[in-house]
């Protein structure tokens, strides 16, 4: 599983996919997000530190779901940063509290709208700082995992630098296979107001 790094902090999962905020969308393939999908779907059923394998809470495996691989959810944005980003207490679905801060936003197009992600700056155990986009749109609680979804990021302190946001990387927290594991919650703010038919479904149908 090279080109992927796996990172605990606070009992919550942030993975984080080289390239999933870094390739050009002219690159996007579909059978490269198939071949991560296969990748990704052994890990989660062989390696012990996958949540299914939790010594705890073992749930038995069956394939994690997704939407085809679509183009068109995929977006290239510059980053805007807040001059003074906002503190912020987020709640986690076993009721923990976790400090960070709004640290700015991407905007991206989608059918004459535009619309825009909340990367956050949240700390992991130790003080060391990570970035985070949480979730929800309206297929959440239907087609999708009723907390919300998930999209890595790595920043890059060049302000021109620009990202590609992949919905098709959009993925569930530990906690959707199992109670092992806490996750953040989204906030009101994070909802975008879209039908999100790309990346990972609910696990169970």
């Amino acid at each position: 599983m090279n080109a992927r790094r796996w990172l605990l902090g606070g009992g919550a999962m942030v993975m984080a996919l080289a390239g999933v905020l870094a390739a050009s969308a002219a690159a996007f393939s579909a059978e490269a997000v198939v071949a991560e999908r296969a990748g990704k779907d052994r890990w989660m059923r062989e390696n012990p530190q996958s949540p299914f394998n939790h010594e705890a809470h073992r749930v038995a495996f069956s394939p994690l779901r997704y939407f085809p691989p679509d183009a068109s959810w995929v977006f290239e944005s510059t980053l805007t940063v807040y001059p003074e980003p906002e503190a912020v207490t987020i709640l986690d679905t076993k009721g923990r509290e976790r400090k960070g801060d709004v640290f700015g936003y991407l905007s991206f197009t989608r059918e004459g709208v535009k619309h825009a992600v909340r990367v956050y700056r949240m700390r992991m155990v130790g003080g060391h700082p990570y970035y985070a986009i949480w979730f929800t749109d309206r297929t959440t609680g239907e087609s999708t995992y009723d907390v919300g979804r998930y999209l890595d990021f790595e920043y890059t302190p060049d302000p021109a630098h620009v990202y590609t946001l992949d919905f098709n990387a959009a993925y569930n927290p530990y906690c959707a296979y199992t109670p092992a594991y806490g996750c953040p919650i989204p906030r009101e703010e994070d909802y975008i107001d879209l039908a999100v038919t790309a990346g990972e479904k609910t696990w169970h149908e």
